[in-house]
């Protein structure tokens, strides 16, 4: 819900601005995909890889071959709202 919401809140301030945050999570997501320990744990099995160029974070839970991602989360609102969806 929050990433379609982002895409569309950057789309609205500057065309092609939802294309390039998109990018970008997709882009965090591979390096999570590639590196799914690299980040230090938040709790437990949850970290968060954060985004280059935008104030975002993936928060996420990798355990085996799986990785849940929990939130795409804005790094300076409300920056620890997605606790309870664990």
């Amino acid at each position: 819900m929050e990433f379609r919401e982002a895409v569309a809140y950057y789309e609205s301030q500057n065309s092609g601005l939802g294309k390039l945050f998109r990018d970008e999570v997709y882009e965090a997501v591979e390096r999570i995909k590639r590196y799914p320990n690299a980040w230090t744990p938040l709790s437990g099995d949850i970290r968060r890889c954060r985004t280059q160029r935008f104030p975002y974070g993936l928060i996420y839970e990798a355990t085996g071959s799986e990785i849940l991602i929990i939130a795409v989360a804005h790094m300076h609102r409300r920056p620890e709202y997605w606790q309870n969806r664990k």
